[in-house]
């Protein structure tokens, strides 16, 4: 997602062209401020304090939050003895944490010799936020992972014929679909579950995480002895805008056969 991921401009795979020729690898890095007050905490401390944090860019992944060593309780870590290699950013070293008889292992890493053509990471520290307990920006507690600023979703009402298969099997029809388009992604077709066959659909164990939108609750397709994993998703407690498909359904292109205005949607 955003100007890095996907189908974005400096993704892997952009979906509109530039006016030069972009040579592979094309990798693009960018260094920007992070302008958020950024906290990391493990086992009870606080192991970063930072409100000089940059911001890494880099085809292909995340955007990663860098924070100064200066700000970082590098008393508490102890190397791992591992590294992440990098064509773009260089060797890093990787830190692990010990307090007590709990061993975080890698949980962040640094830059000691980046090559010339990185930004300016030599003494910088990121952390793996999935492995810490956890992180805030400002006062409010981290979820999932930090918002990147280039990304952002709109929501349209649409008169749009949706039309969702499994086989033979009308799951769902809905002529008064919600588009949402969201940076770097393909556009969803949320469907109310008026519109939608609710008795084919069983609740999943899998919640995913979203930052912009709020949690993804997962449901199954079953049909007779089909049964189809986690074929769609909905938004119990939305975050913003996405307030407005609060208990609306999607489904998986890649699923589920799904058809809009009679052309099969692509995943």
């Amino acid at each position: 997602m955003t100007l890095m991921y996907g189908s974005a401009p400096f993704g892997p795979d952009p979906a509109g062209t530039f006016n030069f020729e972009r040579k592979e690898p094309a990798i693009v890095l960018y260094w920007e401020d992070y302008p958020k007050r950024f906290r990391v905490e493990v086992a009870g401390k606080m192991v970063a304090d930072s409100r000089r944090a940059k911001a890494l860019h880099e085809t292909g992944q995340m955007m990663r939050v860098c924070l100064p060593g200066a700000d970082v309780r590098l008393d508490l870590l102890e190397t791992s003895g591992t590294s992440r290699k990098s064509a773009a950013t260089g060797t890093a070293k990787c830190w692990s944490m010990r307090m007590g008889d709990r061993l975080v292992e890698n949980v962040a890493w640094s830059y000691d010799d980046p090559p010339p053509s990185a930004p300016p990471l030599q003494g910088y520290v990121s952390f793996d936020l999935d492995a810490v307990d956890a992180w805030h920006e400002e006062d409010d507690k981290g979820y999932a992972h930090p918002r990147d600023p280039y990304h952002r979703f709109d929501l349209h009402n649409a008169a749009r014929r949706v039309v969702v298969r499994l086989g033979d099997v009308e799951v769902a029809r809905s002529e008064r679909p919600k588009l949402l388009f969201e940076t770097g992604l393909p556009p969803r077709y949320y469907l109310p579950p008026e519109d939608i066959r609710i008795d084919l659909l069983e609740k999943s164990s899998m919640v995913s995480e979203c930052p912009y939108k709020g949690d993804g609750q997962h449901w199954h397709v079953v049909t007779g002895d089909t049964r189809i994993e986690d074929a769609a998703w909905s938004l119990p407690a939305p975050l913003g805008e996405a307030v407005a498909i609060a208990g609306w359904i999607c489904f998986y292109p890649d699923k589920m056969h799904v058809e809009v205005d009679d052309g099969v949607q692509s995943a």
